[in-house]
């Protein structure tokens, strides 16, 4: 997991290593880098134009001692405070932006410019935290995040501005609550134990229905290939001719066995989905993942305090159906705030999702592509999710992991692919990572 911290954790992570090695050795080390990667950038210095934007606090101090030092390495290096900018810059190879970082907060208009940009932590003009953008920052070519990666670095409007974003830690160890998956992190996803049998990590599935039967074998086939050892399909009313893969036990009601490690519910259930989960899942011992259908904010609001943790999985218009209102552009506020408000773990699709816990712990999740915009990916989903909470993953990372890995597969899928392709997908995925 790659850290990301907000304005406070990375302001105390900074104050931590200036009490180590003090203010100017940590802005020598950012500015060295910035200045490392411009070269990298350019190929070569010597007689290149390149002219630094420096603002009056930090990020600026950055700005001037890169200035410095591709200067002494044969660049032709201007130096613009921010207060003298002009409205356009022209004639450059390369711009440096290092006029607002971290702590800005006010309106920024960006110089128009003709040359790559390279961005001094943020892109000038955007709140760290959410990704909302102050006036009209500059669209980077490349980012250079100054310690860890920040909200806006991955969500929200910035991160369309951020352009390539790369990370150099400067020596600053940050204390982490929330994070970046990453494909290392799948290296335990599915475990065995000599002890192993079908019930240890077996799954009910409360899915399908007469109008939507193909539901019922996405998320089975979703479960088994996050590591199910068996999954137990009930479906709503008589789903006559269901095609369920031979390893799914079909049962004839929707009463859950307790030996049962998890439950996911939802997915092709239909109108009217919600009074028929009610009376099933107030008695369940195990964590559910609650989905498409399932998503309905009076079956959310019954869920006991005190019993096992659901996962919610809404899109933009279920996560609208749930609150009452749509997705704010603070995707990762909204998340948390729900998340809060349920006592459940929400992960919120999109190009990026984000996956909140209840004490305001988030994962985001970069791997999604438009490959996955296609009907009964989600079910998929779902299943993978119910499989690694029975495999014993807490709901957190349950979830988390789960949509790390089915963008990792969608990434896979060829041209117009459906999601029945998916489950296979998963497969060689982990198989690559050593499962």
């Amino acid at each position: 997991m790659r850290p990301l911290l907000d304005t406070a954790a990375m302001r105390a992570a900074d104050a931590a290593a200036i009490a180590l090695v003090g203010s100017p050795a940590l802005v020598r080390r950012a500015g060295v880098a910035v200045a490392q990667e411009c070269r990298t950038l350019l190929g070569s210095l010597y007689g290149r134009r390149v002219v630094v934007v420096v603002g009056p606090g930090l990020n600026g101090a950055d700005g001037r001692v890169a200035a410095g030092w591709l200067a002494r390495r044969g660049a032709r290096v201007e130096v613009v405070p921010v207060a003298d900018q002009p409205a356009v810059l022209s004639g450059y190879d390369l711009v440096v932006d290092a006029a607002f970082g971290l702590g800005c907060s006010r309106p920024y208009h960006a110089p128009v410019a003709d040359a790559p940009v390279v961005a001094v932590d943020l892109p000038s003009g955007v709140d760290a935290d959410t990704g909302d953008l102050w006036g009209a920052p500059a669209r980077a070519t490349l980012t250079v995040a100054l310690g860890a990666l920040k909200p806006a670095h991955v969500t929200g409007p910035a991160a369309g501005l951020a352009g390539r974003v790369v990370v150099h830690r400067l020596g600053i160890v940050p204390s982490s609550r929330d994070g970046v998956v990453e494909d290392a992190d799948l290296a335990g996803y599915v475990s065995r134990a000599d002890d192993d049998h079908k019930w240890r990590h077996a799954v009910v599935a409360l899915v399908g229905s007469p109008l939507m039967p193909g539901a019922a074998r996405l998320v089975a086939e979703g479960a088994l290939a996050g590591g199910a050892s068996m999954v137990r399909v009930a479906s709503r009313a008589d789903v006559t001719g269901l095609d369920l893969p031979a390893e799914v036990v079909r049962v004839a009601t929707g009463s859950i066995d307790p030996r049962a490690r998890a439950v996911v519910a939802g997915p092709g259930l239909g109108e009217g989905a919600a009074a028929w989960l009610a009376p099933i899942l107030a008695r369940t011992p195990s964590p559910v993942v609650l989905d498409a259908d399932g998503l309905d904010p009076t079956l959310v609001a019954a869920r006991r305090p005190d019993g096992p943790t659901w996962v919610l999985t809404p899109h933009e218009g279920e996560f609208a159906r749930l609150t009452g209102r749509p997705v704010p552009p603070d995707r990762l506020g909204a998340a948390r705030a729900l998340a809060v408000a349920t006592g459940c773990v929400v992960l919120l699709k999109g190009p990026v999702t984000i996956v909140a816990a209840p004490d305001g712990t988030t994962r985001v999740v970069t791997s999604g592509t438009p490959a996955l915009a296609t009907a009964g990916t989600g079910d998929v989903l779902a299943g993978l999710i119910a499989g690694a909470l029975a495999r014993g993953h807490d709901p957190l990372e349950a979830a988390a992991l789960s949509a790390h890995l089915h963008g990792r597969a969608g990434a896979r899928l060829g041209p117009y692919a459906g999601a029945s392709a998916l489950p296979r997908l998963v497969g060689e995925v982990l198989a690559r990572r050593g499962r």
